[in-house]
């Protein structure tokens, strides 16, 4: 666990280096999770992709999620741009590294989060993988939303009992998520306009048939960012890391590559 404090609250981040024995010579892979995600729901892929592209990483759950600090009340509708002003920096100095550059690397709602954070803080990021983001509302989104909620509170739930394997507050995090998304206003939400600064080499994924988002999304990554690379991944969904871990993995060291 990491003390992290954001605006004055103290905070418990869980947190796991990998391959720390590489030392500073070699990049560090920052894992930015899903919005259902955490630490453990990563399974082994950060481990894989490290070994692969002999880089140091680091993984963590946010709080509301895995074992760090639970949700004490709704997330706001812009709840990732808060995360990106307050809750990243904090996080990234109380682990030591406000002088490094990192690679980021996210999935979901911390594709998102990677997006912003290095249009936000440009000389933080040597480069970043944005896999299936979300840079603005769409109906399959919403969509894919109400039947997960619909799934959570069937009685059973075979969701519910997945999630609590990674959660120790399985409502905190499936509730901060859902609730945000699926209130009245959230339709709006855009984050394109703030990514316009973004400066670093950029990977977009997505999945060709991802339940949560279109294409769009990447092509939007692309349209807004020229030196972005946009790689739709056939036969795979929401979760190319579970579906196409290898060519995410060859994706990435390419980039990599690039970065160093």
């Amino acid at each position: 666990m990491q003390a992290t404090q954001i605006d004055g609250v103290d905070l418990q981040i869980e947190s796991q280096w990998l391959n720390a024995e590489l030392g500073s010579e070699r990049p560090l892979i920052v894992f930015l999770h899903e919005g259902l995600g955490s630490l453990s729901q990563w399974r082994d892929f950060p481990q894989r992709l490290c070994d692969a592209t002999q880089c140091r990483g680091l993984v963590f759950s946010r709080p509301g999620y895995g074992r760090s600090t639970p949700r004490t009340e709704p997330w706001p509708q812009d709840y990732l741009q808060r995360q990106t002003r307050a809750l990243l920096p904090a996080y990234f100095d109380a682990m030591g590294l406000a002088d490094e550059r990192l690679f980021l690397f996210g999935h979901s709602d911390g594709a998102s989060l990677a997006l912003l954070f290095a249009a936000a803080y440009p000389e933080r990021v040597r480069g970043l993988v944005a896999m299936a983001p979300h840079l603005f509302v769409e109906d399959i989104t919403l969509a894919g939303l109400r039947e997960a909620k619909r799934a959570y509170e069937a009685e059973p739930s075979s969701l519910k009992a997945a999630l609590a394997r990674h959660h120790a507050d399985v409502d905190s995090a499936f509730y901060g998520w859902n609730d945000a998304w699926l209130r009245p206003g959230f339709e709006q939400w855009n984050i394109e306009a703030d990514l316009a600064t973004l400066a670093c080499p950029v990977l977009a994924l997505q999945g060709v048939g991802d339940e949560y988002g279109t294409l769009a999304q990447i092509e939007a990554v692309g349209r807004i960012h020229a030196a972005a690379r946009v790689v739709a991944l056939q036969e795979c969904g929401h979760a190319p890391q579970r579906d196409q871990p290898e060519a995410v993995i060859a994706h990435t060291l390419q980039l990599l590559e690039s970065c160093l």
